[in-house]
């Protein structure tokens, strides 16, 4: 069984609104944090987003605990499946435990090992696949038809998007307390879905905010995308160190989001993620994944311009191998 129906009606800022009603006593109200450090470097105020800090350690359990939430009893105990690279299998794989869900996860084999021990830590089943050779959504709607289970999806899903949009709603209450209209919002891009949450809520919220996504170099479909004004699929050749936002091509609903309430797209090098996870470590005292960095990398390599600005940084996970994260935050650089 697939995602329940109207499943590709765009969602509105009152499903946004909704979400967080339902998520409530389940995600972590993040907070908006500042580092005088950071604001130094940059020459201008940087407001950071940790969703290191949410539950499953990334903002993919607010999608998750949003969609399943919405499940009646009888299906949810027919269970549910997802396929992610690591977060979103945390997020369902989590959500579902509390909600009463028996839980599938289509995983790549070469997932960071702690994503694929915690989703399972969690109570999942995971069912591993090649990145590279297999087809990750043609396995999971295999198993959702074997098995009458619904398939929640990463991101190309009104409830899933806004489940993710959640956080831009914290983020435009938090900038309101504190008196600040932000110039823009960094989100860290992979399929797209957190990117057009928060564009949603910031443009009902803040609408002068720019919302930018940010993506690796050789992953920046949707900044490409954009530009083009189609989706456009990324190189099947190209690698990068974020695992989490390796999607291969925007979603239809999230670019179509993204074309409404999305600035340009800004890319950054592994070389820039790396830096900034070391800085997050060393100066900000947070724990960042390589795809949960990206926005920050665009701050601290000058991917868009900060002086005299007040930008806010999504932090979107911090679900890294203990040996890939030693070797990172290992090579320490001067701040």
């Amino acid at each position: 069984m697939s995602a329940p129906a109207a499943a590709m009606d765009a969602p509105t800022v009152a499903d946004i609104d909704a979400a967080a009603e339902r998520i409530a006593g389940h995600a972590v109200y993040t907070p908006l944090l500042e580092n005088a450090a950071l604001n130094a470097r940059s020459g201008g105020r940087i407001l950071l987003k940790p969703e290191t800090l949410q539950r499953t350690g990334s903002f993919k359990f607010r999608g998750a605990c949003n969609f399943i939430g919405q499940l009646d009893a009888e299906t949810r105990k027919r269970g549910v499946i997802a396929y992610s690279s690591g977060n979103h299998a945390q997020g369902v794989a989590a959500a579902a435990a509390l909600l009463g869900a028996p839980a599938t996860i289509v995983m790549p084999a070469d997932a960071p090992a702690i994503k694929i021990a915690n989703t399972r830590g969690y109570g999942a089943t995971v069912v591993t696949y090649d990145r590279w050779r297999d087809d990750r959504e043609a396995i999971a709607g295999a198993l959702a038809r074997d098995s009458g289970a619904v398939l929640v999806p990463p991101y190309d899903h009104p409830w899933t998007i806004a489940g993710q949009g959640t956080a831009g709603l914290e983020i435009a209450d938090q900038c309101a307390a504190l008196g600040v209209a932000p110039d823009a919002v960094l989100v860290c891009c992979g399929g797209g879905g957190l990117t057009a949450g928060i564009g949603m809520a910031i443009g009902a919220r803040a609408s002068g905010t720019a919302v930018h996504p940010v993506e690796p170099a050789g992953f920046d479909d949707t900044a490409r995308s954009l530009a083009a004004g189609k989706r456009v699929a990324n190189n099947p050749t190209a690698r990068s160190i974020c695992d989490a936002l390796l999607a291969p091509i925007p979603g239809e609903l999230t670019f179509a989001l993204n074309r409404q309430h999305a600035a340009p797209g800004l890319a950054v090098t592994d070389d820039s993620v790396r830096a900034a996870m070391r800085y997050a470590w060393q100066v900000l005292k947070l724990v960042v994944e390589p795809g949960g960095a990206v926005a920050l990398a665009a701050v601290l390599s000058r991917a868009l311009a900060t002086e005299g600005r007040t930008i806010v940084v999504v932090l979107s996970g911090g679900n890294v191998d203990p040996a890939v994260y030693c070797d990172i935050v290992g090579a320490i650089a001067p701040a």
